[in-house]
């Protein structure tokens, strides 16, 4: 039997924020659990491999194993692998998640005439986001590297507030540069497209639960997802009245989603009127 009714969620944010479980999140995923929903974690999170990131939620009280999580390094490996099989790639990133791009030649250093990098892989931001390894990128990339960016998310919520993330860089490298990302993680068609198939999920029959309106929510509603938009983490009531489109529900916080999503497993999805 086909399977139906899945849900994807996205993490930072929504289920947790500087990996401190939100109210009701633990409890929510029990209940989704019970139910037998089938679900992914999908995330743009760059600075920890899918082992670490569900040994984190599992001691945080979350039923969740490694197999239950796609991340964003682990797309652009599969994007690297077919599309610049054997490349030399220079990975510029915070956060160790090697482990999550088998299959890929990563290179510190330049080692001689015509050795440089052919690909730039630009992960998360933070301390590695120096002005010299941005304006080697910049240059490598005039020179003719391709530029492969895990997502273009240009802030998140962390317990001190809103950080700026890799779109503020990448948007004025892309300029500087005159060439635009291929973007692996959320929002592309691609990654949607994996966590579907690891759920084996008909798109009409499933929901996206996120803080971002643009890249979580209205960018799975593109792809026939349903969109719950939560009102934590990156969420404000003006990036929502700004966005392109509206979500199909918006909810106070994951501890809503069960009930919003309550039905039989394989029922329609409950639609916004």
């Amino acid at each position: 039997m086909e399977r139906t009714g899945a849900v994807l969620i996205d993490i930072d944010g929504v289920l947790t924020v500087s990996w401190e479980p939100l109210p009701g999140a633990v409890e929510a995923m029990e209940r989704l659990r019970a139910a037998g929903v089938p679900l992914a974690l999908v995330t743009n999170t760059t600075s920890r491999t899918r082992a670490a990131i569900a040994g984190r939620l599992a001691d945080a009280g979350f039923p969740v194993g490694a197999d239950d999580i796609l991340t964003a390094p682990a797309v652009t490996a599969a994007h690297l692998r077919e599309h610049h099989p054997g490349a030399r790639c220079l990975l510029i990133n915070t956060g160790e998640v090697r482990a999550d791009l088998s299959g890929v030649t990563l290179v510190e250093e330049e080692d001689g005439e015509g050795a440089a990098p052919d690909v730039v892989v630009l992960g998360g931001a933070g301390g590695a986001f120096t002005y010299a390894a941005l304006n080697r990128a910049f240059r490598l990339v005039r020179r003719g590297a391709a530029l492969v960016a895990m997502h273009r998310n240009l802030y998140w919520r962390t317990a001190g507030g809103l950080d700026l993330d890799t779109g503020a860089f990448l948007l004025g490298l892309e300029r500087a540069a005159r060439t635009e990302a291929v973007v692996t993680g959320k929002p592309s068609g691609a990654f949607f497209a994996a966590a579907l198939t690891r759920l084996g999920a008909d798109p009409a029959r499933t929901a996206m639960v996120g803080d971002d309106i643009e890249t979580d929510v209205l960018a799975a509603q593109r792809h026939g997802i349903t969109g719950v938009l939560v009102r934590t983490g990156k969420y404000r009531p003006e990036t929502l009245a700004d966005a392109d489109g509206a979500p199909d529900h918006v909810v106070d916080s994951f501890a809503d989603v069960p009930a919003l999503l309550g039905r039989p497993v394989g029922g329609p999805w409950p639609r916004a009127s």
